[in-house]
C-alpha cells in the first residue's frame, strides 16, 4: 500500500509540515502521488491572522477545520495580497514561522526552472511554467478560480492578472468583501458547479474566501466597526460554510487534497498599525495546514 493510499483510508487526515527522522526532514505528503489522483482544493481564507486562528482552535469555535489537525504557525509570503499570491502561485507557500534556512521549508510545488540547481525537492511536484496552475493543466488537470478580494473580480486590469492564471475563473458582486453572505455564495456556487462537472477529469480549485478581510464587523453582533473580535467572528462563520463545501465536495467527487491558509494577517492598532501592506509580526504571522478530505 502506497503512503498516499494509507493516508486516504482515514476520514480525516492531518498533516503537519514535516515529520523528523534523525537529522533528516521527511515530507509529509508525497504530491507526485496527489498529482493525477486527488482533486486540489487551495483555500485561502484571506487576511486570517495567526492568534486568531488558534484562539478560535483553542476555544472549539472552528470545529470544521479543528478536524484536520492544528494550524501551523507560519511566515506569509508577502504582506498584502498581490506579493503574496504571486508567491503561492509560483509554489512558494508560507514558510515554517521558525525557519532558518530555506531549506527548512516544505515544498509542497517546486518550479523546474530555478534554484536548488533544477533538483526537485523530495516530495515535491516539479512544474514546468510560470505557476502551479500551469503545470498542473498541462498534467490533465482542469484549473479553477473563484475570486472573493478585488484582486480577484475582473472588474479592472489589475483584477483580471490572477484569474487569467487559471483556464477557468469566477467572480460577481455577490463574492465581495462588502457581503454578508459571501462564503456562502461561494460555496453554494461551486457545490452546482462541481455538480456538472467532468467525473473524469481532475480540478485544481483555488478560493479566495475574503469574509475575514474588512469589512467584517457585521459578523458580531452589536459591532460599529471592524476588530479583533469581529475577525474572529467571520473566521467562525467561514468555518460553518467550509464544512458545506469539505462534505459536498466528497459527496461528489470523492473527496481532495486541500491547501489551507491565509496570505498575511491584519493590524487592529497593534503598535499603532491598522490592517495590512505594512510589515509589522501581526501581518506576517499566518495560519497554515494541508490535509485530505
Amino acid at each position: 500500500m502506497s503512503e498516499l493510499q494509507r493516508q486516504t483510508t482515514e476520514k480525516e487526515v492531518p498533516l503537519g509540515l514535516f515529520r523528523v527522522s534523525g537529522e533528516k526532514k521527511v515530507p509529509t505528503v508525497d504530491m507526485n502521488q496527489v498529482v493525477g489522483t486527488k482533486d486540489i482544493l487551495f483555500l485561502c481564507l484571506d487576511t486570517l491572522r495567526y492568534d486568531a486562528a488558534a484562539e478560535e482552535e483553542a476555544a472549539g469555535g472552528t470545529p470544521v477545520l479543528n478536524r484536520y489537525g492544528p494550524w501551523e504557525k507560519c511566515q506569509a509570503p508577502g504582506n498584502f495580497t498581490w506579493p503574496s499570491h504571486h508567491a503561492m502561485f509560483a509554489g512558494f507557500l508560507p514558510c515554517r514561522y521558525d525557519a532558518k534556512h530555506v531549506a527548512d521549508r516544505e515544498l509542497l510545488f517546486f518550479p523546474r526552472s530555478i534554484g536548488l540547481g533544477n533538483r526537485v525537492p523530495e516530495g515535491a511536484y516539479g512544474f514546468s511554467g510560470s505557476t502551479i496552475m500551469e503545470g498542473l493543466e498541462k498534467d490533465g488537470y482542469d484549473t479553477w478560480c473563484v475570486g472573493g478580494v478585488a484582486f480577484f473580480d475582473k472588474r479592472s486590469e489589475i483584477g483580471k492578472v490572477f484569474p487569467g492564471y487559471f483556464q477557468k475563473s469566477y467572480w460577481n458582486p455577490s463574492f465581495a468583501c462588502p457581503v454578508r453572505e459571501s462564503t456562502k455564495n461561494q460555496v453554494d456556487f461551486l457545490l452546482k458547479k462541481i455538480d456538472s462537472a467532468d467525473s473524469e477529469k481532475k480540478i485544481f480549485l483555488y478560493l479566495n474566501v475574503d469574509a475575514i478581510h474588512y469589512p467584517n464587523a457585521f459578523y458580531l453582533e452589536g459591532a460599529k466597526e471592524d476588530s479583533y473580535e469581529s475577525h474572529k467572528a467571520a473566521l467562525r462563520y467561514v468555518d460553518q460554510e467550509l464544512g458545506r463545501l469539505f462534505e459536498g465536495w466528497k459527496t461528489q467527487r470523492g473527496g481532495a487534497f486541500v491547501i489551507c491558509c491565509s496570505d498575511h494577517g491584519t493590524c487592529y492598532g497593534e503598535d499603532g498599525c491598522q490592517f495590512h501592506g505594512i510589515n509589522h509580526p501581526i501581518v506576517n504571522t499566518i495560519p497554515y495546514k494541508h490535509f485530505f478530505i
